[in-house]
């Protein structure tokens, strides 16, 4: 059974792709994340947010479609629920992204 996940594609306040995910992000629904970056990154290399804030759970899968994402586009911004930035930041993902934890309050 996938994992539950929502995600949205938007512009961030300063016009900037956003793509926001709700729920968790394993090998069951990885394709909807890397369809939705692709979708707001619109085939163009210009940067983009991903705001992960409310996800608790992101498995490799998800971890590898970041990087893979991070490679396509010239700035990638990672808004991460502070039970991920750890995970993240070992990973080496804040090398190739910058990552930005979200606020303490924001348990979605």
């Amino acid at each position: 059974m996938p994992a539950e996940l929502t995600l949205n594609t938007d512009h961030g306040p300063d016009g900037t792709p956003r793509v926001t995910a709700t729920g968790e992000i394993d090998l069951s629904n990885v394709a909807q994340l890397v369809e939705a970056l692709n979708t707001a990154s619109a085939g163009s290399r210009s940067p983009i947010t991903i705001d992960l804030s409310t996800v608790k759970y992101l498995d490799s899968a998800g971890i590898n479609a970041l990087f893979d994402h991070a490679d396509k586009v010239d700035g990638l911004h990672v808004v991460v629920h502070r039970l991920l930035i750890r995970v993240l930041t070992i990973t080496g993902l804040d090398k190739v992204a910058t990552l930005e934890a979200a606020p303490a309050g924001d348990d979605g």
